[in-house]
């Protein structure tokens, strides 16, 4: 959560079936406005993305999250154009 890779101020996931995939959730880290923390995601590929916190709000239960802000592009798997991203 230092905006470092491998530090050991992370959180690691490992998710298996329906269960979630970590034990802690975000309003449990302590994140702060405009702090940057880093995502390290589908480790066969290494795909690294720096995450800004914009803000923080309180949210309904039904709220769901969107993407504020994109830059570039990825190749995703032939497969992935059977699900719904909605």
């Amino acid at each position: 959560m230092d905006n470092r890779m491998y530090s050991e101020d992370a959180y690691q996931s490992n998710p298996e079936g329906d269960e979630p995939s970590a034990d802690v959730t975000l309003d449990e880290v302590g994140l702060c406005k405009d702090q940057k923390f880093t995502l390290h995601y589908d480790f066969g590929d290494d795909w690294m993305f720096t995450i800004t916190v914009s803000e923080i709000v309180e949210v309904q239960k039904d709220f769901k999250p969107r993407i504020v802000k994109a830059n570039g592009n990825i190749q995703h798997y032939s497969d992935w154009d059977e699900f719904d991203y909605e």
